[in-house]
């Protein structure tokens, strides 16, 4: 479970990223975070693994407060929380498979890593990942000679190779037309259905966003304007979140 209890974020530079934001999220809850660029959507999710730093309130995740935590105890407190990009941050010189089975890197001796002495137990977790995901068949393909689909998938792939309890994904779907972000979507139901991980998605697409999360957060400037469920989100739901600017996708909302 995740808690924020009046969080707010200010940036050094005085930037206002969150302002008294109190909500609770359930495991296994997949939950679509809209709103305009700027409002505060990427601040809210990198706060829950501690990529952002809170500045007041208090931000619980399965009982623990992340900013409480330091070197080994934050490192194994991350492990249950995978994270996707917009960029897929994958080596693309290497295979597939391997790119997945980065993801056990911290749990091995680095030496065996330099070396890629990868234990059975971990390439046939690497090789299940990839079959989640229906690219099992490009393991042993460098990650340099898919589509940019198929690379999000590998990035999907090596997060759930990681057996976390909650993904965070910022703008997975930003860079893929749209038949390929619409497979990744489904990919990311299936997950959440079929395993019960939390999926905390932040995303520009509205229309996705209403047609695939099951409960929406619309956040304007740091403050939480709407929380509830998608079927509930309305044009004057949308008018308020996006302050009256609604992107050309969200058109023909009811």
């Amino acid at each position: 479970m995740i808690r924020f209890d009046h969080v707010s974020k200010v940036y050094p530079n005085g930037t206002v990223g969150l302002q008294d934001v109190s909500l609770t999220i359930e495991q296994g809850e997949f939950v679509a975070i809209i709103g305009l660029s700027g409002a505060g959507k990427s601040t809210l999710l990198r706060a829950v693994n501690r990529m952002h730093d809170i500045t007041e309130g208090t931000l619980t995740v399965d009982g623990q407060e992340p900013r409480s935590l330091t070197g080994t105890k934050l490192r194994k407190f991350r492990r249950n929380i995978g994270m996707i990009f917009q960029s897929f941050n994958l080596v693309t010189r290497t295979t597939v498979i391997r790119n997945v089975l980065m993801a056990r890197a911290p749990d091995m001796p680095f030496w065996r890593v330099l070396l890629g002495l990868f234990k059975k137990r971990d390439k046939l977790m690497a090789l299940e990942a990839l079959d989640k995901v229906g690219i099992l068949d490009k393991a042993y393909v460098r990650a340099d000679q898919l589509s940019g689909g198929q690379q999000q998938r590998v990035a999907l792939a090596r997060t759930l190779a990681q057996n976390p309890r909650i993904i965070l994904a910022d703008e997975p779907v930003a860079a893929l037309d749209p038949v390929t972000a619409k497979q990744v979507m489904n990919d990311f139901v299936r997950i959440n259905q079929d395993m019960g991980i939390s999926i905390l998605i932040n995303i520009h697409h509205v229309e996705l966003a209403l047609e695939y999360a099951s409960r929406i957060i619309g956040i304007r400037a740091g403050r939480i304007v709407f929380d509830g469920p998608a079927k509930d989100v309305t044009q004057a739901v949308l008018d308020t979140i996006y302050e009256g600017k609604i992107p050309q996708s969200a058109e023909g909302v009811a």
